[in-house]
């Protein structure tokens, strides 16, 4: 086992093609760590307008606008099967909804990439994690696969605000290169070779989120919201080391730092999602408004299928599902949460 080990910064690391798949705002952070240390990489947007306007302006036109890019040090692409068939290692950063359509008609041969995944959700058609549906639809090998994971905005990386991130993966030295292609100045790595827990965890802490955000919506205080998240990791525990027995430190911060960061932090979606579903705005009318996807809304459905098989006892994310998919009263869900959040069970 080689979690949480640290690694050094260092500069120019000559590396195989890296290509990042998406265009969102956690895409652009990625983009910008692995242009501190490689001297290219190739990036796909789904329309050529707006790798017009990118190239014209030097940022991406849509997300952290703040950041300037040398557009000469990128290879701008709107075609799936080039851009894979270019890069070595690709790196996923799209809403998990969407992936299914973009490699809808890929022809690559994944199973030769070293493939990342910085997606934090799960498949909705298959309640899948992003690492089984590739191995079951692209024959790719676990130690061909890597997670990417907190805790870690987008926002604060474009600040360059020191930031930490854990790269995990089963083959520790492909995990080793490319977190070092990551590290900067303001930003550290450690490694985990736990795929399966980080990436489950990733997915429960924006459902977790979306329950942190209900309850400030209805005006709950710092008090409730510190039993939430202390209750939030036991249960994160209790699911994944069901579904995936193996030794982890579950106040590690690829667990707890992550489910914390985007329980608290402002720049969350999931909680932004929350808090207006706890203000009374209906489920469409909060993912109208936010104009953003809040990957916690797929996974939540997800999460509740995948565990009738487990029977975990998981009071946060049934509570979570009931809201948004039941349309249960939040007022009176969370009345009920409060006194299952009194149980260690």
């Amino acid at each position: 086992m080689f979690s949480e080990v640290a690694l050094c910064f260092k500069m120019n690391i000559k590396t195989d093609k890296v290509g990042i798949i998406g265009s969102g705002s956690w895409a652009t952070a990625i983009s910008k760590m692995l242009l501190e240390n490689v001297s290219e990489i190739n990036w796909f947007f789904r329309k050529q307008e707006t790798i017009e306007t990118f190239k014209k302006y030097g940022h991406n036109p849509r997300y952290l606008r703040g950041i300037d890019f040398e557009t000469s040090r990128i290879s701008f692409y709107n075609d799936i099967n080039k851009i894979t068939e270019e890069s070595d290692i690709i790196v996923l950063v799209v809403p998990s909804a969407f992936l299914p359509g973009i490699f809808e008609n890929l022809e690559t041969d994944l199973s030769k990439k070293y493939i990342l995944s910085g997606i934090k959700g799960i498949i909705p058609e298959e309640n899948l994690l992003v690492a089984e549906y590739l191995n079951k639809h692209f024959n790719v090998s676990p130690d061909m696969m890597g997670v990417i994971t907190g805790p870690c905005h987008a926002e604060e990386v474009a600040q360059e605000r020191l930031s930490y991130l854990t790269i995990a993966g089963t083959d520790e030295g492909r995990v080793a290169k490319f977190a070092q292609l990551l590290e900067s100045e303001y930003i550290l790595t450690s490694l985990s070779d736990d795929i399966w827990g980080t990436e489950y965890s990733a997915v429960l802490k924006n459902v977790v989120s979306i329950a942190a955000g209900i309850a400030h919506g209805l005006r709950y205080g710092d008090n409730f919201h510190a039993v939430l998240i202390s209750r939030a990791i036991q249960e994160i525990k209790r699911f994944v080391d069901k579904v995936h027995p193996i030794s982890r430190d579950i106040k590690s911060p690829a667990y707890l730092g992550d489910l914390m960061v985007t329980a608290y932090s402002q720049y969350s979606r999931n909680r932004t999602f929350g808090t207006m579903i706890g203000k009374g705005y209906s489920v469409k009318a909060a993912q109208w408004e936010l104009n953003m996807i809040a990957e916690g809304y797929y996974a939540s459905k997800s999460i509740h299928i995948i565990n009738q098989e487990y029977g975990v006892y998981m009071p946060i994310s049934n509570t979570v599902y009931q809201i948004l998919y039941e349309d249960v009263s939040p007022i009176k869900a969370m009345a009920k949460l409060t006194e299952a959040l009194r149980d260690n069970a």
